[in-house]
């Protein structure tokens, strides 16, 4: 008989039953929301119920998908764990047919989403480039009532560590949890001065603002990569020939044997760099390593450790982590991210998010991430706001993730991707292509301050029982 520890036990009030619903698992009870509804309580102000400042509370309901390959007949399709991405450029289609018969899907401006089954409580605010986007049902859609409260205060609120926890509170079912609009119908939403609720919807709101800006910054720049080399715009998959088949020498055969290496979409892309009159190996132009695999040991105390986070983290909006590795371990294994760095996703299955980059910026600056991200360090800048566009393109994406080898999970070997050639046109054009991105890069850092500085007001507020 194997025992159970009580560490984490906790003694329950009976009056604390009615306020949970009668619920009699540990959820209502162990997250924290007891302790959030006791500090709302000790508020001056008043509280609304969720249910009375939104408008509905929804979520797309469940049917089978149908997915296409052409975004002619198309929607860009946003799973539970896409929310928060940054990048939505690479999300799967779902027909223009079935968002037709079901305009649930699409979410609109200024929601607020949140995740409503499995991983329950991940929040994203809808911006303006996710307008028009098809969501999953495990997303519930929050729609606020401007009339009676700004949305960006709202969302603030919500996604606070007052406002999560009552939402997690409400999760039900034994094996994949769920909530529904009922569980947080009554949530309580406290409600200050409107000074003090604008101001602090107005960062959310320039967050998202500079978020979208950012996104045409880099669609800029990658206009600018096109322009300036002369590339080919690469075929969409739904064009490319079927059944996928080439014909390659023996003299390049023998150094890879796995057919996806010389499929037409990559030999399209090789193609497409070697037409550039001056390339470098990419070993030629920046470091590029892969850190080795290392025990993961973790400091108790965040002094002694760097926040860790994972391959998938880097891709979000603002990853946070409770896990700090230790720093003699992040240095050692040359773990830690700066400001500059460009990651690559190298493990992975074909078509995910193996071969896609970050651009790390001051926000990620000393977190220490897994080792199944690429290291690219360029000399400067001007260089990696270069490079980012050429292997964040569809070109760069095809081309990394070309290197990667294995059946179940292929890996990426740090020497084949040493060796990749990349386009290498003067000083001047890569300032001219890069500069977009870099500005994106900053402006990302600018949205994820404003929207901590209005989690911060709203937390303060409350703290001080006002």
């Amino acid at each position: 008989m194997s025992f159970v520890s009580f560490k984490n036990a906790r003694i329950v009030r009976a009056a604390w039953l009615g306020e949970g619903g009668r619920r009699l698992d540990c959820n209502p009870y162990m997250s924290g929301a007891l302790e959030a509804r006791e500090a709302l309580k000790q508020l001056t102000c008043k509280k609304d119920r969720l249910s009375d400042v939104t408008l509905s509370m929804f979520d797309s309901g469940r049917e089978s998908r149908t997915w296409v390959d052409d975004s002619r007949y198309g929607v860009r399709y946003m799973g539970s764990s896409a929310i928060g991405l940054s990048d939505l450029s690479s999300l799967p289609l779902i027909s223009k047919k079935q968002v037709a018969k079901n305009p649930k899907l699409l979410v609109e401006g200024e929601w607020s989403l949140i995740t409503r089954s499995g991983t329950i409580g991940r929040m994203a605010y809808v911006r303006p480039d996710m307008v028009g986007l098809a969501c999953s049902e495990d997303v519930l859609r929050v729609v606020p009532d401007p009339e009676r409260i700004p949305p960006g205060y709202l969302y603030a609120f919500l996604s606070s560590r007052y406002g999560v926890p009552l939402v997690v509170s409400g999760t039900y079912g034994a094996i994949i949890q769920h909530i529904e609009p009922e569980h947080i119908a009554d949530l309580p939403v406290p409600r200050f001065d409107p000074t003090t609720e604008e101001v602090i919807a107005a960062k959310v709101d320039a967050a998202a603002q500079v978020r979208t800006q950012a996104v045409e910054l880099l669609h800029a720049a990658s206009s600018r990569l096109y322009k300036r080399l002369g590339l080919k715009q690469p075929t969409s998959v739904a064009l490319l020939p079927k059944p996928d088949f080439s014909a390659v020498s023996s003299e390049l055969f023998k150094d890879r044997g796995d057919a996806y290496y010389y499929s037409s979409r990559n030999a399209e892309s090789r193609a497409a760099f070697d037409g550039v009159a001056v390339s470098r190996m990419l070993s030629g132009v920046a470091e590029v390593f892969i850190p080795g695999i290392f025990k993961r040991l973790y400091a108790s105390d965040p002094q002694f450790g760097s926040p860790y986070i994972t391959g998938g983290d880097v891709f979000e909006l603002a990853p946070t982590s409770e896990k700090y590795l230790m720093k003699r371990l992040a240095a050692e294994y040359r773990l830690l991210l700066r400001k500059g760095m460009i990651v690559v996703q190298e493990a992975g299955q074909l078509g995910g998010l193996i071969g896609r980059s970050v651009m790390v910026g001051g926000y990620l600056d000393g977190f220490s991430c897994s080792n199944n991200m690429i290291r690219i360090v360029p000399e400067d800048d001007i260089d990696g706001g270069y490079l980012f566009t050429l292997l964040s393109g569809e070109h760069g994406v095809r081309l990394l993730s070309r290197e990667a080898a294995g059946s179940s999970i292929p890996h990426t070997d740090e020497h084949r991707v040493k060796r990749i050639h990349v386009p290498w046109p003067s000083r001047e054009d890569r300032e001219h292509i890069g500069t977009p991105a870099i500005q994106a890069r900053e402006l990302r850092d600018q949205a994820c301050v404003w929207e901590r500085e209005a989690r911060d007001m709203l937390e303060a507020r409350i703290q001080r029982g006002e």
